[in-house]
Parts: structure tokens; sequence; C-alpha cells
């Protein structure tokens, strides 16, 4: 039996009370924040209770709220469209040098988030349930692997990106990219560039990791083309002589 959005957000609202941090209704989906605390106790509740019955975890991502809401191409020095858009790093936010600090934007200072998708096939709604990691430099999670087993390469995923620990995961390792890779490559303040590059060392037999080479620089797209409307009459001539005497 379907319920509507209006349902589901009093559902919620009694079924849980002080547990949940906030529940609103945006863009025809209900999100509930929940702390890390009460995450399994609710994520159990929302699968098992006949109320919810959210049987599958659609999918679980990360998401880093420092630059919120911040992009690089919102400038007064130059065109943001076209072929002369470009800025300069040193006059934005959202471009970090090599050494640079990465400057929040979040005003509660609450970085790194999980955020869970789940799905009732029961109720036939969807429900975006999300959790904040309390400390930014050592993000930690409770693992719901135990709640949904589809979680196990989700918070993989997660970890490799974001670099988010779930504490309680039976097999947390990097699942995208290489084991020694260095960082997490989703992070607002990862290089463009990355931070190592690897190569096939003849001598070594092996790959081996290096420091980057490449220098960060902004591509700005640029066409130089000849246009005849901006030629005067003796060139035109002169180009049409020289075509002939070609011929």
């Amino acid at each position: 039996m379907a319920i509507s959005l209006e349902q589901l957000t009093d559902s919620l609202g009694k079924a849980f009370g002080d547990r949940l941090v906030s529940v609103e209704t945006r863009y025809q989906e209900v999100t509930a924040i929940v702390t890390p605390e009460n995450l399994i106790d609710v994520a159990t509740q929302l699968k098992e209770s006949d109320d919810f019955k959210f049987e599958q975890l659609v999918d679980l991502c990360g998401v880093d709220y420092s630059q919120f809401g911040v992009t690089e191409w919102q400038t007064n020095e130059a065109s943001n469209e076209g072929f002369s858009r470009g800025v300069d790093a040193s006059t934005t936010v959202g471009r970090l040098q090599f050494g640079d600090e990465l400057v929040s934007v979040v005003e509660n200072g609450i970085r790194f988030a999980a955020v869970y998708h789940l799905l009732s096939y029961h109720h036939n709604c969807r429900l975006r349930l999300k959790v904040f990691a309390a400390d930014d430099g050592f993000p930690v999670l409770p693992t719901i692997t135990g709640v949904w087993a589809s979680a196990d390469w989700y918070e993989r995923e997660a970890f490799d990106l974001f670099g988010l620990l779930f504490s309680g995961h039976p097999d947390l390792r990097r699942i995208l990219t290489d084991y020694g890779f260095v960082g997490h490559p989703f992070r607002k303040d990862f290089p463009l560039i990355g931070n190592v590059e690897m190569r096939y060392d003849s001598v070594k037999r092996r790959v081996v990791y290096e420091p980057v080479s490449i220098e960060p620089r902004v591509l700005v797209p640029k066409v130089i083309r000849e246009d005849h409307r901006y030629i005067s009459d003796e060139q035109m001539i002169q180009e049409q002589n020289e075509a002939k005497n070609n011929a």
C-alpha cells in the first residue's frame, strides 16, 4: 500500500522523535538526518517495522560539504562562458594549489556526511537518510552492513573516494583506486592532477610511484582563425594573386 510524503513524514516523527535531528520534504523526497549514535537503531527499525519496510538500500554515497555552493567560475574578472572564460587561481576558492589550506564554508563546521537512499517496495516510497561525521579530521561512522548487506561495497567506495571510515566493516579497503593510491580523490582539497603518478620501471621490473610531475594550470580554450571580414581590399587582392600564381 502506497503512502504519501506527508504520511511518511508524520510516521517518522512519531516513531523516532528526538532520535532524528530533522525531517524535511524537498524535491518530492523526504530527507531525515540522524546522529551516528542512533544510526543503527533507526536503520534497523526502518527496515523491519511494518510502518516503513525499507527493504532495499539503493545507494550509499559520501559528501564533502567544505566548499558547498562555491564555484570558481563566479568571478568579475572574466566571463563564465564562451572562449574567454578563465579565472586566476589566486583569486578564487574553487581551485587549490599544492600546499594551500582548504577554507571551509560550512556554517556548523561539519564537513563529511554519508547519505543512504532507501526504497520500500511495500509502501512504494523512498527515503533519504543522512548522517554527519562528528570529526572532520578522522570521520568515522558505524557500518550498516548488518542491516543491509549491500552496504558492503558502497561503504568501501565512500572510504576510497571520500576517506569516510566505517567502524565494524568486515573488509574496509579501497575498491576503485589502486592500493598504492595517495589521498581520496572526491575530497574538495584533493588536487586535480593527483599526488603521485606511477610508471613501470624496467630496471626494478615493477610499477613504481613517484611525485606527480604535472604542473597545475587552468586550460582556457582559444580559437585562432583567419576571418576575411577583417582584412583590407589590398590584402584580399594579394591573396587572390598568390593563389593564381600557385595554381
